[in-house]
């Protein structure tokens, strides 16, 4: 049984890789920084909802053989709507996504750095960090290869080598048990935890994971009958990022300081207290939630525009590749420099803030149209969760704007 899942693992492990880079594991190191425990309920919330959103997208994925996007475009009739929506998906993903790399370089730059120190060099009047560019090769010689198998399978690898990494510098930190299953089960609302609390939700129901998800699965699976194994690919995957989330909540609420604002910060705190091991760990952690972060971003920036473009090609065509290779220049060009392009940050989550309520509301509706999916349809239950978890999208992406705007 156990050799039958590892056969059929993929695309969900893909999106947690996905789900789990530098971002989120900033966000969790402050959630654990400065409110313990008390937090791990909105990762457990968080988890499952993108377990339902998900399984949709990996449904209609096997059942269509098209992206989400590609359906998109066929299904939306009215013109102005479909270039309205075309426009604000390309905007949140690839514009996005491009914005988005360099935080997942620096992020694997960091984990490398707490172990290695810092590599710069010059060239001319520049200062270049040498680790950046040395992730922006990886990143850009697994992509350029185009084989869906060998990608999948080295990115399950880095999220194995993540996974156990943080698991295992929570273990270290030795924590309270039941203090753990009152945070995950019992909902608390500590001082100034509000918008915390959103940003963990929002780092982890993903807007680009639903289109790269529907795009990963047609790659492994053609039979309908391969659903249960997308859909146990899905929970399984799923729940182990969400642990892995947790686990680094849990590893930074062993520091009792204010004083980190990232996992690299969290790294080098725990090692006077754990011992260096737990600054290994961590750091091993990190790079590797950096580096697959830094492939499954072009990677789904190339699906979207494939799809909302009614590209047909396949991941070694010349257009597809453009799009991932500008997307990664741009990452390794800001990260290796460390410059913040701030307003293409904060341009990229207004467009994800808008996108992420429109595209889990156009999948709701997709997902109970027969004429797309046939008897594999949205059932009641399913579709009382996608309102359910549409309605605090809504919420989330009003709250992520008006964050932007400096107006909460």
């Amino acid at each position: 049984m156990i050799k039958n899942w590892f056969k059929n693992i993929g695309p969900g492990t893909l999106i947690a890789a996905a789900f789990i880079g530098p971002g989120t594991v900033t966000l969790c190191t402050i959630a654990g920084v400065n409110f313990g425990f008390n937090l791990l309920w909105a990762m457990l919330l968080s988890v499952f909802a993108t377990i339902i959103l998900q399984e949709m997208a990996a449904r209609l994925g096997i059942i269509s053989q098209k992206g989400l996007s590609e359906v998109i475009r066929e299904e939306i009739k009215t013109p102005y709507l479909k270039q309205l929506i075309t426009l604000l998906i390309l905007a949140a993903i690839v514009v996005g996504n491009a914005s988005y790399e360099a935080g997942n370089i620096s992020g694997g730059v960091l984990g490398l750095e707490t172990i290695l120190g810092v590599t710069y060099f010059d060239i001319g009047s520049f200062s270049v960090n040498g680790i950046s560019l040395l992730i922006g090769v990886i990143a850009f010689a697994l992509l350029y290869l185009g084989n869906y198998k060998i990608l999948e399978k080295i990115l399950i690898s880095l999220v194995l080598i993540m996974s156990i990494s943080f698991i295992i510098t929570a273990i270290i930190t030795k924590p309270n048990l039941s203090e753990i299953f009152k945070g995950a089960f019992i909902p608390s609302f500590p001082d100034d935890s509000l918008l915390t609390i959103i940003g963990l939700i929002g780092t982890t129901v993903v807007p680009y994971n639903l289109f790269l998800h529907a795009s990963l699965v047609k790659e492994r699976w053609k039979k309908k009958e391969d659903i249960s194994f997308a859909k146990k690919d899905t929970i399984i995957s799923i729940i182990l990022g969400g642990l892995v989330s947790m686990a680094i909540i849990i590893s930074a609420a062993g520091i009792q300081t204010s004083s980190i604002s990232n996992a690299s910060d969290l790294a080098k705190g725990l090692a006077p207290l754990y011992g260096e091991f737990s600054k290994y760990f961590l750091s091993l952690g990190l790079f590797s939630a950096g580096i697959t972060s830094a492939i499954t971003a072009p990677l789904a920036a190339a699906y979207v525009a494939k799809g909302c473009l009614g590209w047909k090609v396949g991941l070694k065509s010349k257009r597809f590749r453009s799009v991932w290779m500008i997307v990664l220049i741009l990452g390794v060009f800001f990260s290796s420099l460390g410059i913040k392009p701030i307003e293409i940050i904060k341009f990229a989550q207004i467009a994800n803030g808008m996108l992420l309520p429109v595209i889990a509301g156009i999948l709701l509706w997709i997902m109970n149209k027969k004429s797309v999916l046939g008897k594999y349809v949205n059932s009641k239950t399913q579709n009382i969760f996608g309102i359910i978890i549409l309605i605090a999208t809504i919420f989330l992406g009003l709250k992520g704007i008006l964050k932007v705007f400096n107006l909460l």
